[in-house]
């Protein structure tokens, strides 16, 4: 055969997150969310999926609901401290 059916690796790699400024982030890092009224949030990573979890309300949000379409970045602004 020519390969067509191959058994393709099961195994996600974990996606590499930048802001809308296009700074890189990563788990333990803290952001201005832009959505969901999260306001400050920290990003944590469950499970092997990443979390933005709010400092002032303990809301939970995926990371797959805040990319901007436009440019495939977070709708989230690190804060540099």
């Amino acid at each position: 055969m020519l390969g067509w059916f191959k058994k393709k690796d099961k195994k996600d790699k974990l996606p590499q997150l930048m802001d809308l400024n296009s700074n890189p982030i990563q788990a333990g890092d803290i952001v201005e969310a832009l959505r969901y009224d999260l306001g400050r949030c920290e990003l944590i990573l469950v499970n092997e999926q990443f979390l933005y979890r709010s400092i002032e309300s303990g809301k939970e949000v995926s990371w797959l609901k805040m990319i901007d379409a436009s440019t495939d970045n977070q709708k989230v602004k690190k804060v540099e401290d």
